[in-house]
């Protein structure tokens, strides 16, 4: 689990890999679901928060990059 701090400091494309990554994941836990494998059920949740924070940091550089931008012209 990453903290909202922590995933600040990455990269536009750090951030990006990481998404893809728990993105992945997710995938592999899914099927490991359907087929009666996946003991611990919570990791599936843990990721699609931790897809979310990512989400919302990445969105908030945008932002961040946006306003910068208006604020030059």
């Amino acid at each position: 689990m990453s903290k909202a701090n922590d995933i600040r400091k990455l990269t536009t494309e750090e951030i990006q890999e990481a998404i893809d990554a728990a993105k992945e994941a997710m995938m592999k836990l899914r099927f490991q679901k359907e087929l009666g494998q996946l003991e611990d059920t919570t990791r599936i949740q843990a990721l699609r928060r931790d897809i979310a924070r990512y989400k919302t940091v990445l969105r908030e550089t945008e932002l961040a990059q946006e306003q910068l931008k208006a604020s030059e012209e």
